[in-house]
């Protein structure tokens, strides 16, 4: 999951790079739209990859999503103009690390039912990890050996441990010869279902707002280049504890009520520190941190939330359709991001609130799932 959430993970720094480098002359919503179909492709292919995962089991999948990010990594060194960037990063590697994320993620599942929250936290804290030492590589090796250069070192990381999981990745279960295409839009008729995946896609909309867009907006606040930058992995050394911790207070007191908690912090935080942050350097690295780490649940428990609202049998297909649907949300997100920002003359306010209010409704939504499916009194643990 290095590879696949790490470059996930990375995108602040890979957008502030290209767009002051590569991209120049492209607006905000054009670059934007490189790293939203990289999510889109990560999220939407779930749906194919799953079925095949089932039934091929673990090696159909992972190989070829081991090669093609690799491949994905070193085109995207080489490549100067935006088609180039766009083909090798945002479509080669976003398929290639849907590849890779779905059949670790569902792995993960064969293993373990009652503490599945905290399981696939820990492995989620891999996406923050790669978040962390990607951007540094980029940092400090780009400089002084080129952007090239540093890239390709993330290539060969990618290689060695994608090799790793091509021979260390196990599943508990047969393969499933019967298992068909993960969508089953019918399913949205299930009330409790359709709430709880409302709710998965307004927060997965929110979330990569700020990933994206954290450095950048450093540069913006003066902040000086190294220190804007680095937001990025302070980021994601919160998200680290942050995708574990949820999983394990969520086996106990209830996956929605961790989601809705975490919802409405990552509002707060995004409304009351971000937009008030103006060039304030500790008040921005306050929020990247803090972020990072309240977001975290963001990733690890929106699955979980989902196999609780359904059949063992149907999770297959319930992820897949939510996930779908969450793709077209974290296609738009980016660049609609952008395009408030370049409607805002380049200022972050309007997107800063965009994020907030996207925030605020993903918790509205995850109180209303958690009462449609778990019922209404305060104390319940669902």
């Amino acid at each position: 999951m290095i590879p696949s959430m790490g470059l996930l993970n990375t995108i602040g720094v890979l957008h502030a790079w290209t767009a002051e480098h590569q991209l120049a002359s492209y607006s905000p919503s054009s670059v934007g739209w490189i790293f939203g179909v990289f999510s889109f492709f990560l999220y939407f292919g779930s749906a194919q990859v799953g079925p095949i995962f089932d039934s091929r089991g673990v090696l159909p999948v992972v190989l070829p999503g081991s090669i093609g990010i690799v491949l994905a990594v070193f085109f995207f060194s080489e490549s100067t103009e935006y088609y180039q960037i766009f083909l090798s990063f945002s479509v080669l590697g976003g398929i290639s690390s849907c590849c890779l994320f779905t059949p670790a993620i569902a792995a993960v599942g064969h293993w373990f039912n009652v503490r599945r929250g905290l399981a696939t936290g820990i492995a989620c804290t891999a996406g923050g990890l790669g978040g962390v030492f990607f951007p540094l590589i980029i940092l400090y090796l780009g400089p002084t050996l080129g952007f090239t250069w540093a890239l390709r070192i993330i290539g060969i990381i990618c290689f060695v441990l994608c090799a790793l999981a091509c021979l260390l990745l196990r599943t508990r279960l047969p393969p499933n010869h019967q298992a068909g295409m993960a969508v089953d839009f019918k399913a949205l008729r299930e009330p409790k279902y359709a709430a709880t995946t409302l709710a998965v896609w307004l927060v997965e909309f929110a979330v990569f707002i700020p990933y994206t867009y954290i450095s950048s907006y450093g540069l913006h606040a003066g902040m000086d280049s190294s220190l804007a930058y680095k937001l990025s992995v302070f980021l994601n050394v919160g998200a680290i504890p942050g995708r574990a911790l949820p999983g394990l207070l969520a086996d106990r007191v209830g996956r929605f009520n961790i989601m809705s908690l975490t919802a409405l912090v990552c509002a707060v935080l995004t409304l009351a520190l971000w937009y008030t942050a103006g060039d304030n350097d500790g008040a921005i690295i306050a929020y990247a941190t803090c972020f990072g780490f309240w977001s975290g649940a963001a990733i690890s428990l929106t699955p979980v939330c989902i196999s609780q609202v359904c059949r063992t049998e149907d999770y297959g297909k319930r992820n897949g359709t939510t996930f779908t649907l969450v793709s077209i949300g974290t296609l738009t997100a980016i660049p609609i991001a952008g395009a408030i920002q370049e409607y805002n003359h380049g200022e972050y306010w309007g997107l800063i609130v965009f994020g907030g209010v996207l925030y605020l409704a993903s918790f509205v939504a995850f109180v209303i799932a958690r009462g449609v499916a778990g019922g209404w009194q305060l104390k319940t643990k669902f």
